[in-house]
């Protein structure tokens, strides 16, 4: 099992689940102190060693007790937005691609599929994704492609 310095170096004292900044000096008793999440494992196994996560002692019991959700940035001009989690989950398990998002503007989806990819990079490191913005029905679409 990483330490939580190891894990949080790793991932650069950002919480995989908000993605606000972690303080390394928090109490691990606050709700915004540090805390490792055990990573994902079949039921009854261990978790593999380099698997845990770093994330708000909050935002770590939260997820403890419902599936963890991952909000869209609200600077974002977004319509309709995919849950970020279970498009994540689908795409890892099917790969593919789906539609997340439309946008009224080509300005907004670019800065949407940029967010999101950065956003991505932090959540899913494993996932290899990319995205692809479509005009359409007089709005922009953008699509995550797996792969």
């Amino acid at each position: 099992m990483s330490t939580l310095s190891e894990v949080g170096d790793r991932e650069s004292w950002r919480c995989w689940l908000c993605d606000e900044l972690v303080d390394p000096d928090a109490s691990v008793n606050s709700d915004r102190g540090p805390s490792l999440d055990g990573g994902a494992a079949p039921k009854g196994k261990k978790a593999p060693a380099g698997t845990e996560r770093l994330a708000h002692r909050a935002c770590n019991t939260r997820k403890g007790a419902v599936k963890p959700v991952v909000a869209w940035s609200p600077a974002l001009f977004v319509v309709e937005p995919a849950p970020i989690v279970a498009t994540v989950e689908r795409l890892g398990r099917k790969g593919g691609r789906e539609l997340v998002a439309r946008c009224p503007t080509r300005g907004d989806a670019d800065a949407a599929a940029e967010w999101l990819i950065d956003r991505l990079s932090r959540f899913a490191p494993g996932l290899a994704v990319s995205t692809q913005v479509e005009e359409g029905g007089g709005q922009f679409l953008l699509t995550l492609r797996a792969g």
